[in-house]
Protein backbone atom coordinates (compact mmCIF):
# COMPACT_ATOMS: atom_id res chain seq x y z
CA UNK A 1 0.00 0.00 0.00
CA UNK A 2 2.81 2.31 0.62
CA UNK A 3 3.93 1.28 -2.98
CA UNK A 4 4.08 4.71 -5.54
CA UNK A 5 2.13 5.26 -8.10
CA UNK A 6 5.17 5.47 -10.57
CA UNK A 7 5.59 1.93 -9.82
CA UNK A 8 2.28 1.18 -11.38
CA UNK A 9 3.00 3.16 -14.37
CA UNK A 10 6.91 1.73 -14.68
CA UNK A 11 4.60 -1.59 -14.83
CA UNK A 12 1.77 -0.74 -17.13
CA UNK A 13 3.39 1.70 -19.06
CA UNK A 14 2.96 5.87 -19.38
CA UNK A 15 0.79 5.17 -23.16
CA UNK A 16 -1.93 7.52 -22.45
CA UNK A 17 -4.81 7.68 -25.15
CA UNK A 18 -5.90 11.06 -25.88
CA UNK A 19 -8.62 12.99 -27.66
CA UNK A 20 -8.90 16.64 -29.04
CA UNK A 21 -11.72 18.36 -27.39
CA UNK A 22 -12.88 19.58 -31.27
CA UNK A 23 -14.10 15.62 -31.96
CA UNK A 24 -17.30 14.28 -31.59
CA UNK A 25 -18.55 12.21 -28.71
CA UNK A 26 -19.34 9.54 -31.80
CA UNK A 27 -16.03 9.34 -32.20
CA UNK A 28 -14.10 9.39 -28.82
CA UNK A 29 -16.56 6.86 -27.94
CA UNK A 30 -15.31 4.83 -30.66
CA UNK A 31 -11.69 5.25 -29.56
CA UNK A 32 -12.54 3.90 -26.49
CA UNK A 33 -14.45 0.97 -27.97
CA UNK A 34 -11.40 -0.03 -30.23
CA UNK A 35 -9.02 0.28 -27.58
CA UNK A 36 -11.18 -1.26 -25.03
CA UNK A 37 -10.83 1.77 -22.46
CA UNK A 38 -13.00 3.37 -20.11
CA UNK A 39 -11.67 6.88 -20.54
CA UNK A 40 -9.79 9.11 -23.06
CA UNK A 41 -7.66 12.65 -21.32
CA UNK A 42 -9.05 15.65 -23.98
CA UNK A 43 -5.69 17.19 -24.78
CA UNK A 44 -5.58 20.84 -25.95
CA UNK A 45 -1.99 22.31 -27.38
CA UNK A 46 0.00 19.73 -25.21
CA UNK A 47 -2.31 20.57 -21.77
CA UNK A 48 -4.62 17.99 -20.16
CA UNK A 49 -8.45 20.08 -20.30
CA UNK A 50 -10.57 17.18 -19.51
CA UNK A 51 -11.51 13.82 -19.73
CA UNK A 52 -14.48 11.81 -21.05
CA UNK A 53 -15.50 8.86 -19.67
CA UNK A 54 -17.88 5.86 -19.88
CA UNK A 55 -20.02 7.68 -17.00
CA UNK A 56 -19.91 11.09 -19.16
CA UNK A 57 -21.15 9.08 -22.39
CA UNK A 58 -24.20 7.81 -20.35
CA UNK A 59 -24.97 11.25 -17.80
CA UNK A 60 -24.25 14.03 -20.44
CA UNK A 61 -25.20 12.34 -23.46
CA UNK A 62 -27.58 9.64 -23.32
CA UNK A 63 -29.41 10.57 -19.99
CA UNK A 64 -29.64 14.27 -21.75
CA UNK A 65 -30.44 13.49 -25.11
CA UNK A 66 -27.82 14.93 -27.24
CA UNK A 67 -26.63 13.54 -30.20
CA UNK A 68 -23.37 11.75 -30.50
CA UNK A 69 -22.81 12.23 -33.86
CA UNK A 70 -22.67 15.85 -33.69
CA UNK A 71 -21.94 16.92 -30.08
CA UNK A 72 -18.44 17.61 -29.15
CA UNK A 73 -16.80 16.10 -26.53
CA UNK A 74 -15.46 19.51 -24.91
CA UNK A 75 -19.54 20.03 -24.77
CA UNK A 76 -19.54 16.83 -21.89
CA UNK A 77 -16.75 16.19 -20.81
CA UNK A 78 -15.38 16.60 -17.13
CA UNK A 79 -13.15 19.04 -16.58
CA UNK A 80 -12.71 19.18 -12.75
CA UNK A 81 -10.06 16.98 -12.85
CA UNK A 82 -8.32 15.62 -9.80
CA UNK A 83 -4.51 14.47 -11.16
CA UNK A 84 -2.18 12.74 -8.79
CA UNK A 85 1.48 12.89 -8.61
CA UNK A 86 3.84 9.99 -9.21
CA UNK A 87 5.36 9.50 -5.70
CA UNK A 88 1.85 9.05 -4.39
CA UNK A 89 1.20 5.64 -3.06
CA UNK A 90 -1.30 2.80 -3.62
CA UNK A 91 -3.05 3.51 -0.55
CA UNK A 92 -3.53 7.27 -0.83
CA UNK A 93 -5.12 6.43 -4.41
CA UNK A 94 -7.38 4.09 -3.29
CA UNK A 95 -8.71 6.55 -0.78
CA UNK A 96 -9.22 9.16 -3.88
CA UNK A 97 -11.08 6.70 -5.77
CA UNK A 98 -13.45 5.83 -2.68
CA UNK A 99 -13.94 9.66 -1.90
CA UNK A 100 -13.99 11.55 -4.66
CA UNK A 101 -16.20 8.48 -6.72
CA UNK A 102 -13.76 8.04 -9.89
CA UNK A 103 -12.28 5.14 -11.46
CA UNK A 104 -9.69 7.00 -13.55
CA UNK A 105 -6.70 9.27 -12.23
CA UNK A 106 -4.12 11.39 -14.32
CA UNK A 107 -0.89 11.45 -13.36
CA UNK A 108 0.91 14.84 -13.40
CA UNK A 109 4.24 16.20 -12.40
CA UNK A 110 5.37 19.71 -12.95
CA UNK A 111 2.46 20.13 -15.73
CA UNK A 112 3.63 16.97 -17.35
CA UNK A 113 1.23 14.50 -18.21
CA UNK A 114 3.23 11.12 -17.38
CA UNK A 115 -0.04 8.47 -17.49
CA UNK A 116 -2.87 7.43 -16.26
CA UNK A 117 -4.12 5.09 -13.17
CA UNK A 118 -7.27 3.10 -13.34
CA UNK A 119 -9.69 1.35 -10.52
CA UNK A 120 -8.42 -1.21 -12.49
CA UNK A 121 -4.94 -0.61 -12.91
CA UNK A 122 -5.00 -0.34 -8.49
CA UNK A 123 -6.92 -3.54 -8.44
CA UNK A 124 -4.94 -5.88 -10.76
CA UNK A 125 -1.40 -4.77 -8.62
CA UNK A 126 -3.15 -5.83 -5.35
CA UNK A 127 -4.45 -9.09 -7.05
CA UNK A 128 -1.08 -9.70 -7.83
CA UNK A 129 0.81 -8.63 -4.51
CA UNK A 130 -1.95 -11.03 -2.41
CA UNK A 131 -1.12 -13.79 -4.80
CA UNK A 132 2.63 -13.04 -4.43
CA UNK A 133 2.02 -13.27 -0.86
CA UNK A 134 0.25 -16.23 -0.43
CA UNK A 135 2.67 -18.12 -2.60
CA UNK A 136 4.92 -17.05 -0.37
CA UNK A 137 3.16 -18.20 2.51
CA UNK A 138 2.81 -21.38 1.06
CA UNK A 139 6.47 -22.07 0.39
CA UNK A 140 7.26 -20.96 4.14
CA UNK A 141 4.90 -23.43 5.27
CA UNK A 142 6.15 -26.09 2.93
CA UNK A 143 9.61 -26.01 4.22
CA UNK A 144 10.52 -24.16 1.14
CA UNK A 145 12.44 -21.12 2.75
CA UNK A 146 15.24 -21.29 5.61
CA UNK A 147 14.29 -20.13 9.15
Amino acid sequence: MNTPVATLLDRKGSAVQTVPPSVTVADAVRVMNEKKIGSVLVVEGGRLVGIFTERDVLSRVVAAGVNPRTALVSSVMSTRLETIAPDLTIGDVMGIFTNKRCRHLPVVADGELLGLISIGDVSRWLADVHRTEAEHLRQYIAGGYPT
